[in-house]
């Protein structure tokens, strides 16, 4: 006798499903809806370009002989490779990768009491030789705050960098000239805090602005990196753009080795420009 009441029973539970599966589905759409990121964000961008900068430069090499230490020198511009990649993860959480190489040599004279461009306590005959090479990249997640055309975001992560340093100078040690020929290198990983605001005045006209630190105390090879940037992105065509932006850099690095102690110091400020493409 309960096969009569049977077949409402499936009639109703079949209309209990559709009713849930149409309910869900206007919850995916109004949330895919909701969901839309900031005009000011994509998906996922990377750039490829150079930074034009012309670098300040302080340097000391603390040797078994003495001391050699330069003034601030403006050895003239120099143009470095650099790129960047963006991921938005959801609608407010990204991943932020960046890479560029400083590669410079500095030569020059040095006399009497002159050790390689300044005063020191070590005297320097002839020339003097200082090569620096740094390379640099960071990963960092990110969260923007806001919505809108304007959206601010606050960044954590680990930046690795090396560098080395090679010496070659003729110096004057109690009235004999001995050669030093020093070569450093080290890397190292330390922990990454940003700041950036994106602001879109049209989906392919938007601005921004970037500030980043990163700082490792103690160890053998310590120091600091500071970056700011401010600039422009300009899309033509809709996957494709030119981004300019202007910089600052500051760069102090030690290292400690066994009988030498090296220290540089560089400041960088100049130009970018980067190829984009967004998706």
């Amino acid at each position: 006798m309960p096969l009569p009441r049977s077949r409402p029973l499936a009639a109703t539970s079949r209309l209990t499903t559709l009713v849930t599966l149409a309910g869900a589905g206007l919850l995916f759409a109004h949330a895919a809806a909701w969901a839309e990121p900031s005009p000011a964000l994509d998906r996922f961008s990377f750039s490829v370009g150079a930074f034009s900068a012309d670098p300040k430069f302080n340097a000391s090499v603390n040797s078994p002989y003495g001391a050699l230490r330069t003034r601030d020198l403006e050895p003239g511009r120099v143009t470095m490779p650099r790129v960047t990649a963006d991921l938005l993860i959801g609608d407010n959480h990204g991943l932020s990768f960046d890479y560029y190489r400083y590669k410079r040599d500095y030569f020059g004279q040095a006399g009497g009491n002159e050790s390689f461009g300044g005063f020191g306590t070590v005297s320097a005959v002839g020339n003097a030789n200082l090569n620096v090479k740094l390379d640099f990249a960071k990963l960092s997640y990110k969260w923007w705050l806001g919505s809108g055309n304007t959206v601010f975001g606050l960044g954590a992560g680990a930046a690795y960098y090396s560098i080395g340093v090679g010496t070659n100078a003729n110096v004057a040690v109690n009235g004999r000239i001995r050669t030093l020929n020093e070569d450093s290198s080290d890397n190292a990983v330390a922990p990454l805090l940003e700041l950036g605001v994106r602001h879109a005045i049209n989906p392919d006209l938007r601005l921004f602005a970037d500030l980043s630190g990163v700082r490792k105390g103690g160890g053998r090879f310590h120091g600091s990196i500071y970056n700011a940037s401010a600039g422009v992105e300009w899309f033509p065509v809709k996957n494709v753009g030119v981004v300019l932006a202007y910089g600052v850099t500051d760069i102090d690095l030690a290292r400690e080795g066994s009988t030498t102690e090296t220290r540089v110091k560089v400041r960088l400020h100049g130009p970018s420009a980067f190829l984009k493409a967004r998706f």
